[in-house]
């Protein structure tokens, strides 16, 4: 793994620690797109229900002016990945995609051969939109399937069937080398064997990359406020070991706490993610991380898509930017780098923070001998007790 030199931690005058990175990571690019045809009751993220016609190349205009505003922030780095997610973001028109893209290289530096994500969701594509999407850049497509189950699809709110599943599932195979399958398990009602015959397409798709979720009820959701009946933690936990066990015997690596692929087939800009890299994230509600000579900043834009577009006329695109404390980088490093299954080289805590490893390495020393480490000089990874109390394990390293 490429190391990346630091400078030694210093004490401020006010007696705070500040950091400071020589050079900083590897950077991506993180883009959003805030609409879909409809909310679904689980989803927390930043997603607005379409009411009318999305205002798609006044979006795009904005995307491209908030990338040129923020060039300063990265100048003389180098794009490594582009993820474009949601939101729907496969209901953007061709077109508006291509123009989007080609701002994007011809602003960002983009390094040749990027790997560039787009979501998208069954319900909303076909061959000729998916041609159409690979024909302008993209590389990868991320299918937000969720289940191949017509009853289960309907009790989470999806405006795909099965069948839609299963022809996008054909139709990004045919046009796209590079396919995900995100997954969910523990779905209201669902049962073991509803959950194997969802594996049994799985595995039998031919895709290179599935990402499995547990559903999580989350605050300021429909489900929260009206909770469906889900399984119970035991059989919840069993479906988990059913989905790890099938996809391991069918060849695919386990390599991230909910991410699954076949040799070759992982999924750089999520890696860069885990590994404390940087992002640049332009779009409504975006977040990013920047590294820089006086520390690390995480950012926000404007969260609604109007106030976003409203701000684009003033280049004002950022709601809130704060400076990553010292105290708080070790959580936030070992949120991110203990959900990789392999774990990290020790040798990246500093160079992606700044901080010295002797700052961590008492706590670590106190995880693994509790179960909840295994490292040598060479690398450092969660146990099984540690993947399955990540939460617990995570706890340690939060600030005083």
């Amino acid at each position: 793994m490429h190391t990346i030199p630091i400078r030694p931690v210093q004490a401020a005058p006010s007696g705070s620690l500040e950091i400071a990175l020589d050079a900083p990571p590897p950077l991506a690019l993180y883009v959003h797109f805030p609409w879909c045809v409809r909310k679904c009751p689980y989803c927390d993220f930043n997603s607005h229900a379409v009411r009318d016609e999305i205002p798609q190349a006044a979006y795009v205009d904005a995307l491209l002016a908030d990338l040129e505003t923020a060039l300063p922030q990265i100048w003389g780095r180098r794009l490594q990945t582009v993820f474009i997610g949601g939101g729907t973001p496969s209901l953007i028109e061709p077109p508006q995609l291509d123009r989007l893209l080609e701002g994007v290289r011809a602003l960002g530096n983009l390094v040749p051969g990027a790997e560039i994500t787009l979501e998208a969701n069954p319900g909303t594509v076909d061959t000729s939109r998916m041609r159409d999407f690979r024909a302008a850049g993209v590389t990868r497509l991320s299918l937000g399937v969720q289940s191949f189950d017509d009853r289960l699809l309907a009790r989470i709110g999806r405006i795909h069937g099965g069948r839609d599943a299963r022809l996008a599932v054909d139709a990004a195979l045919s046009h796209f080398d590079r396919v995900n399958i995100d997954l969910m398990y523990a779905l209201p009602g669902q049962s073991m064997t509803e959950l194997d015959q969802d594996l049994d397409v799985l595995t039998e798709s031919g895709v290179e990359h599935l990402s499995c979720y547990h559903l999580t009820i989350e605050p300021n959701t429909a489900f929260h406020a009206s909770p469906p009946p889900i399984p119970d933690e035991d059989l919840a936990s069993d479906m988990q070991d059913r989905v790890e066990e099938r996809l391991a015997a069918a060849g695919y690596g386990h390599y991230e706490t909910s991410a699954f692929a076949r040799p070759g087939g992982r999924c750089q800009h999520n890696l860069n993610y885990w590994r404390f890299g940087d992002y640049l994230g332009i779009g409504a509600g975006a977040h990013g991380k920047l590294s820089g000579h006086t520390g690390i900043v995480r950012e926000m834009r404007h969260r609604h898509p109007g106030a976003y577009l409203d701000g684009a006329q003033r280049r004002d695109f950022v709601q809130d930017t704060r400076q990553v404390a010292a105290a708080d980088l070790p959580f936030e490093f070992m949120m991110n780098a203990l959900r990789l299954i392999d774990g990290f080289e020790p040798g990246l805590f500093a160079a992606t923070t700044g901080l010295p490893w002797t700052r961590v390495e008492p706590l670590l020393v106190e995880a693994r001998r509790e179960g909840f480490l295994a490292f040598d000089g060479a690398c450092v990874r969660p146990t099984e007790r540690g993947r399955h109390f990540l939460n617990d394990l995570l706890q340690r390293f939060l600030p005083d």
